[in-house]
């Protein structure tokens, strides 16, 4: 789950279609939603997602698109010796700073595993953290899940998109991918083609 839900966050910066860069969680709202949408996934790092979402406010947006910013600037470092997004390149932290944002949102949270085994039954782990505010359970859990995508083997295929006015981070899941998506494999198709046609006149 944790590289879903890392790439999820780093996606929330994204082209907006018309050659610029959008921000799906410029505002309250968009947080809001973007949360609605990634709630499988969250509710296996934040205790009592529920909760959290219901309860969104400008405080906990900034705290999460900090965590964003962190979260991309050690993308970018993880696809070295390629260049990183687009959308990076005059915002990211220093590797130092954006290590130590991730290790101070999640320690916010002090967390212990539970382990529960009913008799003939399969065991199961789950996370339970000390009673904090919402905001903090929500940045320490999307801290948790970026960083523990950045100490798995995934991180070794990370590539930022380098498809004309594409600004994602994806994880390359087979040897000949080269694109986040097959819309922006089709995109530097037509960008190729079109400067072969310019160039030959």
């Amino acid at each position: 789950m944790a590289p879903q839900l890392a790439l999820a966050l780093a996606s929330t910066i994204r082209h907006d279609g018309n050659g610029g860069v959008a921000d799906d969680l410029d505002d309250v709202e968009g947080l809001t939603t973007w949360l609605r949408e990634q709630a499988e996934p969250l509710r296996q790092y934040v205790t009592g997602f529920d909760a959290v979402a219901s309860t969104i406010d400008e405080r906990t947006r900034l705290d999460v698109v900090a965590v964003r910013r962190a979260a991309r600037t050690l993308f970018a470092v993880a696809v070295r010796p390629g260049p990183p997004s687009r959308a990076d390149s005059s915002s990211l932290l220093s590797p130092p700073e954006a290590v130590s944002q991730l290790n101070q949102a999640a320690a916010a949270l002090p967390v212990r595993p539970v382990l529960s085994w009913a008799e003939e039954g399969t065991p199961t782990l789950t996370w339970q953290g000390a009673a904090v505010d919402t905001r903090v359970r929500l940045t320490a859990g999307l801290a948790r899940a970026a960083i523990e995508f950045l100490a798995s083997p995934a991180r070794d295929e990370l590539r930022a998109c380098p498809a004309p006015r594409c600004v994602r981070y994806f994880v390359k899941d087979h040897p000949r991918q080269e694109w986040c998506k097959p819309s922006c494999g089709n995109r530097a198709r037509v960008a190729r083609h079109y400067q072969r046609r310019t160039e030959a006149r």
